[in-house]
């Protein structure tokens, strides 16, 4: 990937359930990073999709009476629908049933088995079907998986195809000490280090066909269909039209990947030994989100606690979900939230301060008659930046946190330039000055709104866009609420 080229994908969601708001968060968190590389002037591949093949899919399908081509249909139709929901910003949106997809997998598959790196073997093993990954006795609690306590461990006892992860050991641990921050946060880069180190286990890439027909057929063998994991995630690869278009996936690969903690071996140690061995480049880098509990108690259906994007959306809006989800912490540890925690932060953070700031100014401008566009009192008062200082200025902000992914530290700057607006304000007093400084006095008011909105247009691109419309007439006028009471 060149300097002028800039891709991120989240991983596909498994479309077994309606979206939720740890999905929200990530894919949100990705549009965040996306429309900022677009803002420095980067061509931009940011990847979306549906993981819909598997024994999961499969059996909740026929439990439906629904073919799983019709079953996995209407979820990935759900999914996109996040794109207008969130205002989201991705341009590629892969379903591993694609066509080109399926075919890329399939080459995938060819070229690590001429490699040497896929054989056949009987195994028994524990399998877990909500993570549709194996189990060893350590891994289960009381019998069962930790992450689908009300599944049953499914016994397998077939002749599968295996990868032979235990290869990599050695070239995984050179990756990460060659890229000291190439998973983040630092103790999940700590976590894969240290799961690596122990050893690693080849693992099944293929299922018999006539017990789990539900899947890509494994080149040159019809009994047996790929393993959900091992096909899913060449879709990283799939989305950019590889092997057919060798230059876009050479202008665009290799990118930046962003899940959730119960991705971090399938992402940063599987799939980076499976580009291994199909002498592909490794990823970039790994951004990995923490899970969002809700009252201290994980999302669950019998719970009746998950919460909705399209929940959020109704109650904060757009732009104010996209904040306060953004507000939680991405790429950072567990989150726990409330409907009391988020009404608190939008009220404090949004209605009552960039909202209230905002309107405070406007009136006062209205009230004077004054506009960003008056060059004769912007010269005769000499504004202590001008438009390409100002430009510099917001740049260099966005770069030091987003750059980084600081996403969080990038709120919490905003919320102390929005207090710092407000204490200027109680302290220069404009509303008791008069005459021409007190215009003067505006115009520097109506700058530091810009920057505002500039610096928050990855997070907030509506209500940036409505801000910096509003804030740039000749007269400015009253603003209505930019985040309306909460009822």
């Amino acid at each position: 990937m060149s300097d002028h080229y800039f891709y991120i994908t989240t991983t596909l969601p498994y479309v077994n359930a309606q979206p939720h708001i740890g999905f929200a968060l990530e894919i949100i968190a990705a549009d965040v990073i996306a429309r900022y590389q677009q803002m420095m002037g980067k061509q931009i591949v940011f990847n979306t999709g549906t993981d819909e093949h598997g024994q999961k899919i499969y059996q909740q399908a026929l439990e439906n009476n629904q073919t799983p081509q019709a079953y996995t249909d209407f979820y990935a139709a759900k999914f996109n629908e996040l794109k207008e929901l969130l205002n989201l910003s991705y341009t590629h949106f892969i379903r591993t049933t694609d066509e080109k997809h399926i075919l890329a997998a399939q080459e995938f598959w060819r070229r690590c088995d001429q490699n040497g790196y896929i054989y056949k073997k009987t195994y028994q093993t524990k399998y877990c079907v909500g993570c549709e990954l194996e189990k060893t006795d350590s891994e289960l609690v009381d019998g069962h998986c930790p992450l689908h306590p009300n599944k049953e461990i499914e016994l397998i006892d077939e002749e599968n195809y295996f990868f032979k992860f235990s290869a990599f050991q050695q070239q995984l641990l050179d990756l990460y000490q060659a890229n000291p921050e190439f998973v983040k946060p630092e103790g999940k880069m700590k976590e894969i280090v240290s799961f690596v180190k122990l050893g690693l286990k080849d693992f099944s890439i293929s299922r018999l066909k006539d017990k789990m027909p539900w899947g890509i057929p494994v080149p040159g063998d019809d009994a047996h269909v790929m393993y959900v994991w091992f096909d899913a995630l060449v879709n990283y690869i799939s989305t950019l039209d590889w092997p057919q278009n060798e230059e876009n996936f050479a202008n665009f690969w290799p990118g930046l990947q962003v899940c959730g903690k119960d991705n971090l071996r399938q992402q940063s140690a599987m799939w980076q030994a499976m580009l291994m061995a199909a002498n592909l480049p490794s990823s970039k880098q790994i951004l990995i989100n923490g899970f969002i509990s809700v009252a201290g108690q994980k999302m669950s259906k019998s719970l009746g606690n998950v919460i909705s994007p399209e929940e959020m959306v109704q109650r904060y809006g757009i732009d104010g979900s996209r904040y306060l989800l953004m507000h939680l912490g991405p790429f950072d540890s567990d989150m726990d939230v409330t409907k009391e925690k988020l009404d608190a932060i939008y009220e404090s953070k949004l209605q009552n301060g960039i909202g209230n700031v905002c309107s405070r100014i406007a009136k006062m401008c209205e009230q004077e008659a004054v506009g960003f566009d008056q060059q004769a009192i912007r010269i005769k008062f000499e504004l202590s930046r001008n438009e390409n200082e100002a430009k510099k200025e917001i740049e260099n902000w966005l770069n030091e946190y987003f750059d980084n992914f600081n996403i969080k530290d990038a709120i919490t700057d905003l919320s102390f330039y929005v207090n710092k607006i407000d204490e200027q304000l109680s302290i220069e007093k404009p509303w008791a000055v008069i005459g021409t400084a007190k215009k003067a006095l505006l115009l520097k008011y109506i700058t530091s709104i810009i920057f505002l909105a500039k610096s928050l247009k990855p997070i907030m691109p509506q209500t940036a866009d409505k801000i910096l419309t509003h804030f740039n007439q000749e007269k400015i006028t009253a603003l209505e609420p930019l985040f309306p009471r909460l009822s």
